[in-house]
């Protein structure tokens, strides 16, 4: 898996304006540590973890960190090879499950979600993360995008009270990020070309923010008592 492909492939970090994906990270990264600093707690599921990028994240917050993925990561930083779909652990034995833009490469994601609902203790929470926009990645497994209106359905078929719904990025970072994933390679590659780009839509998406075309979602469901 490429990490020039998507944003989880990357660290937990502060990104840089000149970075590829500033434009959704910047609120991506600020929506994931606000919903980990509010609803994160004691053992914690992460499924299709990678190398466990958002670790870091959850220390301090969490007892316990145990990342499952369809394959080995380039860091072995995986504990447990299976489907997001068919996970062999104990039902309601996590008190948190954490998804990160993930959700789009699960062909049967109302399964993934099931499989959430039925790890997670009663009161416990899910965060899962996935676009609205985004590029081709990951091909073939590429199946979905999703609308907050999409998001809340499919979390409340599988049981959820939607908590919270966080947009990442308004129409003009989105604007943004569409015209760095359709520049010329050899423009895209200088950084200086990048930071213009990412300041301008930046600057733009905080004046007129307007989020009715977004980039991507955080999504917090509870599992009720």
């Amino acid at each position: 898996m490429s990490a020039e492909d998507r944003p989880r492939a990357g660290s937990h970090r502060r990104v840089s304006k000149s970075d590829h994906y500033y434009l959704v990270y910047k609120s991506l990264i600020r929506d994931l540590e606000y919903a980990a600093k509010t609803y994160a707690g004691n053992r914690l599921l992460d499924i299709g973890c990678g190398d466990k990028p958002y670790e870091e994240m959850f220390r301090g917050r969490v007892t316990g960190y145990v990342g499952c993925d369809v394959a080995q990561s380039r860091l072995n930083r995986v504990d447990l090879l299976c489907e997001a779909t068919s996970i062999p652990l104990a039902s309601e034995s996590f008190d948190t499950v954490f998804s990160t833009q993930a959700i789009e490469h699960v062909a049967d994601h109302q399964g993934l979600l099931n499989e959430a609902y039925r790890l997670l203790k009663p009161g416990g929470y899910i965060i899962v993360s996935g676009p609205m926009y985004w590029h081709l990645h990951e091909e073939p497994r590429d199946f979905f995008r999703f609308t907050k209106y999409g998001f809340s359905y499919i979390l409340a078929k599988s049981g959820f009270a939607v908590v919270e719904i966080m947009s990442n990025g308004g129409k003009w970072a989105t604007l943004g990020q569409v015209i760095l994933h359709t520049m010329p390679a050899r423009l895209v590659s200088l950084k200086l070309v990048r930071g213009v780009n990412n300041r301008i839509f930046a600057f733009l998406d905080d004046k007129f923010h307007n989020d009715v075309n977004t980039i991507n979602y955080v999504v917090v469901g509870r599992k009720e008592v």
